[in-house]
């Protein structure tokens, strides 16, 4: 199944944790991960967080101020996140094209005012802090299972086959093919459960594929790969791979 890669946290990055660990087997197919991001002292200078596309949504609940709460995802581009000098956040990440409430909430930018919307995260929130991260995994289950059950979260036939087969594709053509689609109901089908033209999509993942792959695998050449990575992340493979954890 597909793996996203961590997001970029510098070498340099002191006295922060990042943990993830995996749903449990009746959410497996929904839900790639949940995960912790925080602080374990209060650092000298602002944290920056380096998101990459990786065309999953992520609900996003902040420990901190536990008003403070959302649903992000990016497109095809980074982001850098200024997270203060104390933090400390907990979340779900969903796998392409399951996520199917409002898309109006998604936001691809910092999170750092009230949740307004109807979903319980801010009670969610709530009922996590003073647990430690693996005794969160059964609140974050069934937030999961509040939003299968209210039609927020389902499954995506179509996206789950290109993820399970995504070394089998080279092109959009491909994807088509395997989904037994034309490339324009496709092109309709990805747009309304992801956002993502085909083209996009396949572009977001053979970078986080190129993570894990020899390059020429994925792209015709070095200068391609260099020019899709650059444009993905903002940095080249080889100053990415020096200033950030992978």
């Amino acid at each position: 199944m597909y793996t996203p890669v961590q997001d970029g946290i510098a070498k340099t990055a002191h006295a922060i944790r990042y943990a993830e660990v995996a749903p449990p087997d009746n959410l497996s197919g929904l839900v790639h991960c949940f995960w912790e991001l925080r602080t374990l002292a209060v650092l000298q200078d602002d944290f920056h967080y380096h998101a990459l596309p990786d065309a999953c949504v992520n609900v996003l609940l902040n420990q901190v101020d536990t008003n403070v709460a959302g649903i992000t995802a990016l497109h095809t581009t980074s982001t850098t996140l200024n997270l203060g000098t104390s933090f400390h956040y907990v979340g779900i990440q969903l796998f392409p094209g399951v996520w199917q409430g409002n898309q109006q909430e998604v936001v691809d930018s910092y999170v750092g005012t009230p949740y307004r919307g109807t979903l319980p995260l801010i009670r969610t929130s709530e009922r996590l802090i003073g647990l430690a991260f693996e005794e969160k995994v059964p609140v974050l289950s069934e937030l999961v299972e509040w939003c299968i059950a209210h039609g927020q979260i389902v499954p995506n036939d179509v996206t789950a086959r290109i993820l399970v087969h995504l070394d089998q594709i080279g092109s959009v053509a491909d994807m088509a093919a395997l989904v037994g689609m034309s490339a324009r109901h496709l092109q309709r089908t990805l747009k309304r459960t992801t956002g993502f033209s085909p083209h996009d999509l396949l572009k977001v993942l053979r970078v986080q594929q190129s993570f894990r792959r020899h390059y020429l695998d994925l792209y015709a050449d070095q200068s391609h790969f260099i020019h899709e990575f650059r444009k993905a992340t903002g940095y080249t493979p080889v100053r990415y791979r020096d200033q950030f954890r992978v």
